[in-house]
């Protein structure tokens, strides 16, 4: 899965990582695990991301082919 979230950050004034695991209550260290695309979040968590971003799961997330198995 690829991720926009890097991207995202930037955009809302360039976030630090930390900044965003604040928001949404989670370890800057999941940020990096997520960024880095060795950690899926939950539902839950995409859904709180991508409102603080002011974004869509869609944009945060893209499956890639190889997801597809």
């Amino acid at each position: 899965m690829k991720t926009n979230l890097r991207k995202f950050r930037f955009l809302q004034g360039e976030l630090t990582q930390q900044q965003l695991a604040d928001m949404v209550m989670i370890s800057r260290q999941t940020i990096v695990s997520i960024e880095g695309g060795d950690y899926a979040p939950s539902v839950k968590l995409a859904l709180l991301l991508a409102e603080k971003l002011g974004t869509t799961v869609e944009e945060l997330f893209i499956l890639e082919e190889k997801d597809h198995v």
